[in-house]
């Protein structure tokens, strides 16, 4: 395993190329399972998590092939139903394949999913959704078991809007007999990514963008080459590791507009913020900041996926107070003890955080360890800030979502280096 050695204090500054979305690849790489033939879908970020859906999609008898970012796909010769548990236990997205799988094959056999260790994400309404479209469901070993002669279009409401839900319902439905509503849909811009890609492959799809998505089925797809949008989540965490540190950056190959609950935060917390089509300037001239309240909900509002990244920039030198409330996972907490470590002064009450922090308080390296994803983003930008050298472990977590995170880093003066534990 590697683990990431950071010297805290380098201001960051310079450019930075955002890669493309993490959770918009893994939505559009499903997607070509529905129409038999060759894809190219390109800006495709080299993650851990994009090579664990490739591997799967080859274990269904597609090929896979990324160089350089441009993803290609063949799924002329995809034969088999059955998502496996080895290969699905790694990543939740992988459960996205039972849509397309089902509207393609009239059966599906994908286990229940693994991802990262926190939380309950129930795959219940993507179960439900199947069955209102008429899929006869069951569950035994640990799979899911899906079959339908043919998937008849339904009047479907989402007691919670799920991105993964609204994508798996999404696919099915654009082969299935008749129109299917989707109410309560997830407006997320990787579902809207998704569903204009399904309308380049001859999708019907009224409503894209809002929650009310209506599909009237077709008999066949075609397939098409497409561009991943830009990864917000991944902008946001440069942003915030920018404010962090009192840095100076600008940002290439974004969507501002999906940001902008993100941006109007930092500019509360004294970040100047300048923006044109697709790059964004931020400017934090000092390390002090006003401390800033958070509370994160559906889009477009403040994305839970960047709930531990600001817990931590609220606990690097800011003026005053926070509290980060996270109304969409209700225990995603796990970093906060890895804060505590370096120095922070938090206190968790139910689904909310509560910082405490001052211009004088400086947090100090130490030992941590990643528990997921955007935990192991905020340990970065929490060390980046500190005083001192910090070793940050299990960051395989980090590179399922990052890519070449601690080059882009370099690059924008941090002092961040990659080591092999096996080798020290």
């Amino acid at each position: 395993m590697d683990k990431f050695i950071i010297k805290g204090g380098n201001r960051l500054h310079g450019r930075v190329k955002i890669s493309g979305a993490k959770n918009g690849a893994l939505a559009l790489m499903p997607a070509t399972i529905l129409a038999p033939g060759t894809y190219h879908l390109h800006n495709t970020p080299n993650l851990r998590d994009v090579w664990t859906m490739s591997r799967l999609m080859t274990e269904l008898g597609a090929f896979c092939e990324l160089n350089d970012n441009d993803l290609f796909i063949d799924t002329t010769n995809l034969n088999k139903t059955t998502a496996p548990y080895e290969h699905v236990k790694n990543m939740r997205a992988s459960f996205y394949v039972l849509g397309p799988l089902l509207a393609r094959f009239g059966e599906a056999k994908v286990s229940l999913p693994g991802g990262c260790a926190w939380g309950p994400r129930p795959v219940d309404l993507h179960i439900k959704g199947m069955q209102k479209l008429g899929a006869d469901i069951k569950l035994e070993n640990g799979y899911i078991i899906a079959k339908a002669e043919k998937l008849i279009g339904a009047k479907i409401h989402l007691d919670v809007s799920s991105v993964g839900a609204t994508g798996n319902i999404l696919m099915a439905a654009t082969l299935a007999k008749g129109t299917t509503i989707i109410s309560n849909a997830a407006t997320e811009p990787e579902i809207t990514a998704l569903a204009r890609m399904l309308v380049k492959m001859g999708a019907k799809i009224n409503g894209i963008g809002t929650a009310i998505l209506e599909i009237e089925g077709v008999d066949r797809l075609n397939p098409v080459d497409e561009t991943s949008i830009p990864d917000r989540i991944e902008a946001a965490t440069y942003l915030i590791a920018a404010a962090a540190t009192g840095g100076a950056i600008e940002l290439e190959n974004v969507n501002p507009y999906h940001l902008t609950a993100v941006i109007a935060k930092l500019e509360e917390c004294g970040c100047e913020i300048n923006v044109n089509s697709d790059n964004i300037f931020i400017t934090a001239k000092q390390p002090v900041k006003k401390a800033v309240d958070i509370k994160t909900a559906i889009y477009p509002g403040i994305p839970t996926d960047i709930q531990a990244q600001w817990t931590a920039l609220m606990a690097c030198k800011c003026e005053g107070n926070s509290k980060i409330t996270d109304t969409v996972y209700t225990d995603r907490f796990k970093h906060i003890p890895e804060l505590i470590r370096l120095g922070a002064d938090i206190d968790i009450v139910d689904n909310s955080a509560f910082v405490k922090s001052s211009p004088d308080k400086t947090l100090v390296g130490a030992q941590v360890m990643a528990s997921d994803l955007r935990a192991g983003a905020a340990l970065i930008i929490a060390a980046l800030s500190a005083e001192g050298t910090t070793e940050i472990h299990r960051i395989y977590h980090i590179d399922r979502g990052y890519e070449a995170i601690e080059k882009k880093l370099t690059n924008l003066g941090a002092y961040i280096k990659r080591v092999r534990t096996d080798l020290i």
